[in-house]
């Protein structure tokens, strides 16, 4: 069963290699993280703040490949977790149907956020991810106070946790 979530906030920190982005559930109290890399953080962070650039990043380019090919990005799918790596898939329509192109979350995500498109879960993913034993753990390459990451904090406004310095947008 897909269920509709919202990017509620994403953790930034030049300090470590790990990001996070929450993904919470619509109409419930549900929440959970996603590790990204820094690149897809920056690329998320930037365009929800309405950044442009002069140069297209890697997603820009997608967006323009899809309109080049008359396609729609319908939806984002976390499809699966698998020892703590998380899976997804790109809804595209065009003229001859649907086509289901597999992805890293992180770029789905912030393929979402540059074209507006709604992003699902599927309900076994959001399960395995609350699991007890978490998936911010040191075991899975988590450093929790480099990512200043707050499991309380999550609530139904987006926030997001940015320690860059105000001249380092231009890179």
């Amino acid at each position: 069963m897909l269920v509709p979530v919202d990017l509620a906030r994403i953790a930034i920190s030049e300090n470590s290699q790990t990001q996070v982005v929450w993904l919470k559930e619509k109409d419930g109290p549900r929440s959970f993280p996603i590790i990204i890399g820094i690149f897809e953080a920056w690329a998320i962070e930037r365009y929800l703040k309405g950044q442009s650039f002069v140069r297209p990043l890697t997603h820009d380019l997608l967006v323009g490949i899809l309109a080049a090919l008359k396609g729609e990005l319908k939806k984002i799918v976390i499809t699966d977790i698998k020892d703590g790596t998380f899976f997804a898939k790109l809804v595209i329509e065009n003229g001859d149907g649907v086509v289901e192109v597999d992805s890293r979350p992180s770029d789905a995500l912030a393929l979402a956020m540059r074209l507006h498109a709604p992003i699902f879960a599927e309900e076994h993913v959001i399960l395995s991810a609350l699991q007890p034993e978490g998936l911010l753990s040191p075991e899975n390459g988590v450093d929790r106070n480099a990512a200043d990451i707050d499991e309380s904090e999550i609530d139904d406004d987006f926030d997001y946790d940015d320690d860059e310095d105000e001249d380092d947008d231009a890179y």
